[in-house]
C-alpha cells in the first residue's frame, strides 16, 4: 500500500491481507486476550474527510486492546518500518482531560514516577501538546510539561527482524505490555471513560 494506494491494487491484494496481515494480527490479539482483555483490529481504510492526504488506505495494520476510548489502552501496530507497541490515552475528550489535568494537579508525582521509569526502560513519551501552559496552572508548577498534554502515550519501535515472523513476536510485544500496566492503570483510575456522547 505504500508504493500502490489505489482500489484496484487493494481489490487484487484484499484476499493477501486478510490472510497475511489482518489474520495474524487477530491471532496476537487472541493470545493476549487473557492477561489484558479482549482486542481489536482497526479497519484497513483510512478516515479522508477532513485529511489533505487523501490516499484510501492505511500503510500499516494495527490492534488494540482497552477500556473506554482514552481511559488506557494497550497498542500493537506492523508496517513496513517494523513493530510499534503503545500504550496510554490516546484520545481525551474534554471531561477526561478535566479529570486528567485534577489528578495530575493532585496526583503527579505518581505519573511522572511511571513516565520516568518507563523512559528509563526505552519508551517515548508522546502525544499531543499545548505550547502553552493551561489555563488555572502556574507557569512553574512542577508538572507544567505533564498538564500541558492533550493526550498522553508511550511508544517503542522495533526496526523490521525475523521475530516479527516467529513465536517471539508474541513474546515481545507481551513483554512491553506489561510494561505499560502501571501506566494504564493510572489512567484507567483518574481519566476513565468518556461519558460524553461520541460524535
Amino acid at each position: 500500500m505504500v508504493l500502490d494506494n489505489s482500489k484496484a491494487y487493494w481489490d487484487d491484494n484484499k484476499e493477501t491481507y486478510l490472510r497475511d496481515v489482518r489474520a495474524p494480527m487477530e491471532a496476537l490479539l487472541l493470545a493476549l486476550e487473557k492477561e489484558f482483555g479482549e482486542g481489536k483490529v482497526f479497519r484497513p481504510y483510512r478516515d479522508v474527510r477532513f485529511a489533505k492526504d487523501k490516499t484510501p488506505y492505511k500503510d500499516h495494520c494495527g490492534g488494540v486492546i482497552e477500556r473506554g476510548r482514552g481511559g488506557g489502552a494497550y497498542y500493537v501496530q506492523l508496517s513496513p518500518e517494523g513493530l510499534m507497541v503503545g500504550g496510554g490515552s490516546f484520545h481525551m475528550a474534554s471531561d477526561q482531560l478535566a479529570r486528567y489535568r485534577a489528578s495530575v494537579d493532585a496526583h503527579g508525582v505518581l505519573l511522572r514516577k511511571i513516565v520516568d521509569k518507563l523512559v528509563k526502560q526505552g519508551w517515548t513519551v508522546a502525544g499531543d501538546v499545548m505550547r502553552s501552559r493551561p489555563r488555572g496552572f502556574a507557569e512553574d508548577h512542577p508538572h507544567l510539561d505533564l498538564l500541558k498534554h492533550r493526550s498522553l502515550y508511550v511508544r517503542k519501535v522495533w526496526e523490521p527482524d525475523d521475530v516479527l515472523h516467529e513465536p517471539g513476536c508474541l513474546d515481545r510485544v507481551r513483554k512491553a505490555w506489561r510494561q505499560l500496566r502501571e501506566l494504564n492503570e493510572w489512567c484507567q483510575d483518574h481519566v476513565g471513560v468518556s461519558e460524553l456522547p461520541r460524535r
